[in-house]
């Protein structure tokens, strides 16, 4: 049975889980050390980050980097899920043109950090049960409120009046609902809203121009090429705080041992290289000790 160690961008089709694609990717491959960096709706494609082998262990860090999002709004109607495959609860008919520059004034009413309701429809658990369970059973609970952050928020195309559809790009932190900010756009336009569709395009350093379908990655396995198309546990690091050391100070990460803090990083976690550009360790600072960090993480064992 093959081994795999790596990064596989996938384009996650619509009309499959995150859990769906880790099953037939398992399949393909007969291979079962597989794990996703963050779920997908079943009604959203795009880039999807799958980690095999070693590249599991990195898995919890890639959840933290930002998305970047292309998106539709439908103004006029919004569901019980607020997207396109929910149930609709309110309806409202668009009759006037919404300008282009009004438009952009509301859109840049929610760049940077803001405050954002959880939707029902969600696997956020609220005492134990996640909150899509309380939906589906009709029972009422407080939705917890999250603060994110809307890097930017554009227009696409360049149409200058709007009425029932507006397509727009996101980038924006972890956490972030783009379902939710759909229906806030509207919310703010005066008119009930959802999520009509939904594209990732990038995640961290991997953006949609670098994944593949399955009929590629089925392709790649029938040439006996599949390994190429995996990228190495340290691309998945790139955005990461890092720290390379020297072979001495090498040897004592990979012993786990706590040091003292360098000048040049000052990120609550980061990951500290080698010279060879391996990845040895994931570090954060000490909670007790000030002026040191202690490891979160050792990733390697016996690096080249």
């Amino acid at each position: 049975m093959a081994e795999y160690d790596g990064l596989l961008p996938l384009n996650k089709p619509r009309g499959m889980t995150s859990h769906d694609c880790i099953a037939r990717l398992r399949k393909l491959l007969e291979f079962r050390k597989i794990g996703h960096t963050g779920t997908l709706d079943p009604e959203v494609d795009g880039v999807l980050v799958l980690c095999l082998g070693k590249a599991t262990k990195i898995a919890q860090y890639l959840l933290d980097y930002g998305k970047v999002y292309k998106a539709v709004v439908h103004l006029g109607s919004s569901t019980t899920t607020e997207d396109a495959g929910g149930e609709i609860i309110e309806r409202r008919a668009v009759h006037t043109t919404i300008g282009r520059e009004e438009l952009k004034s509301v859109f840049k009413s929610f760049e940077g950090e803001i405050e954002q309701t959880v939707p029902m429809y969600s696997a956020v658990k609220v005492n134990g049960k996640k909150l899509y369970e309380y939906a589906r059973a009709g029972i009422s609970v407080e939705q917890p409120v999250r603060r994110i952050t809307i890097y930017a928020l554009k227009i696409d195309g360049k149409e200058e009046t709007f009425q029932e559809t507006i397509p727009f790009s996101v980038s924006c932190s972890k956490g972030t609902y783009i379902r939710t900010l759909a229906v806030d756009i509207g919310r703010k336009l005066g008119y009930p809203a959802h999520l009509e569709s939904l594209t990732r395009i990038k995640a961290g350093p991997f953006a949609i121009a670098d994944c593949l379908t399955f009929e590629q990655i089925e392709s790649k396995l029938a040439e006996g090429r599949f390994s190429d198309c995996l990228r190495p546990l340290e691309y998945g690091l790139s955005q990461m705080d890092h720290w390379t050391v020297d072979d001495d100070t090498a040897g004592k990460v990979l012993h786990g041992a706590v040091l003292h803090a360098p000048g040049n990083v000052t990120g609550k976690i980061f990951a500290v290289f080698n010279q060879r550009n391996c990845c040895l360790a994931i570090y954060e600072q000490h909670p007790e000790k000030s002026g040191f960090i202690k490891p979160k993480k050792v990733l390697a064992s016996n690096p080249e």
